[in-house]
């Protein structure tokens, strides 16, 4: 039962090995650890799903693993020159906008759920086709380099449109709140 959940403790633990092969140059295993992980993530999410074995942790932790893992290859690539630091500093700052309105909701006792929207899904995907795409081109495939630049700009400009739609979602659950004169 616990098995999707050590799935994704192994999918965190990654995390730092994929950094660290990037920083010493080692683009084609990180791209190799990258499709293992995101294999991983797929079958973890079976597992869970068909046999039942979804937990309360693994509702948590999933989707945290798969933002750990992003956001680490986003900085560590920025920092690298290997992707623009506009795009970084949108990726990083949309997750930091979402996790500190969660975290400020709690605070004032007005818990919000945050559902992942259409364009967040949309912007997720181009997030992984992005990184996969940009360690592909650094490990063996520089002719990527003509998606890789019109995949940026498509990613920024998901990136910005999930952080709208976020925004909107908690400022008008915020509103119901002081509506009802709390």
């Amino acid at each position: 039962m616990y098995l999707p959940n050590l799935i994704t403790v192994i999918r965190v633990l990654l995390v730092p090995v994929v950094v660290w092969l990037i920083i010493h140059g080692a683009h084609t295993a990180a791209f190799a650890l990258f499709l293992l992980a995101g294999v991983s993530d797929a079958i973890d999410g079976f597992l869970a799903r068909h046999f039942d074995w979804g937990t309360e942790l693994g509702a948590y932790l999933d989707p945290l693993a798969d933002k750990m893992l992003l956001v680490a290859i986003y900085v560590t690539l920025g920092l690298l020159g290997h992707m623009p630091a506009w795009l970084v500093i949108a990726v990083v700052s949309r997750d930091v906008l979402i996790v500190g309105a969660v975290i400020l909701s709690w605070m004032l006792d007005r818990p919000v759920e945050m559902r992942p929207s259409k364009v967040s899904k949309a912007n997720t995907v181009g997030q992984i086709i992005l990184a996969g795409a940009v360690l592909a081109q650094l490990g063996f495939a520089p002719v990527l380099e003509a998606l890789v630049t019109p995949l940026t700009w498509v990613v920024g400009i998901l990136t910005l449109a999930s952080a709208a739609v976020y925004l909107a979602r908690w400022l008008r659950h915020m509103a119901y709140y002081d509506a009802l004169g709390d």
